[in-house]
């Protein structure tokens, strides 16, 4: 027969054990979550742990002025890491410039903008098939959104 399966622990139990093994084996997901206390809000919003390895922690800042900053505030912040529990012996401190995301709009703000969208009051009739329809997609295609895409597909369908 086998041994009785351990007793259930509270779930706060466990996320606090796995918290405390991260520290403990130099994890970087621990460093991030703990970033902000240890490096304080100024540091922490402009200055981001980017590498662990070996122990050797690796901080990137975005400006000149913060690397500056961290490189002056490094025996305390390696102190802080090291007392939060955190297997850190040294900190390697770069510039760092974060790949510029992709401007991409929102499928809110894209929708927002959507002829059907603009005036949500006013309705009109559509010449095509006289159905009712926004106002909004009658000044621009002086159709409706159906009648728009019908037009579409067989102007596709007359081009090949």
């Amino acid at each position: 027969m086998p041994p009785p399966p351990p007793p259930v622990q509270p779930l706060q139990e466990c996320l606090e054990s796995l918290r405390s093994t991260w520290r403990r084996e130099g994890s970087l997901a621990a460093l991030w979550q703990d970033w902000p206390q240890l490096a304080g809000r100024p540091l922490a919003d402009h200055c981001r742990p980017l590498n662990l390895s070996h122990g050797v922690l690796t901080v990137g800042a975005r400006h000149p002025q913060w690397r500056q900053a961290l490189q002056y505030s490094k025996p305390q912040l390696l102190a802080a890491v090291r007392s939060a529990g955190h297997a850190v012996r040294d900190l390697r401190i770069q510039q760092h410039h974060p790949s510029p995301t992709a401007e991409l709009e929102t499928e809110e703000s894209v929708w927002a903008r959507h002829p059907s969208r603009i005036d949500v009051h006013g309705m009109a009739s559509c010449p095509c098939c006289d159905s009712p329809a926004p106002a909004g997609e009658m000044a621009l295609w002086g159709h409706c959104g159906f009648c728009r895409r019908l037009k579409l597909s067989e102007s596709l369908g007359s081009s090949q």
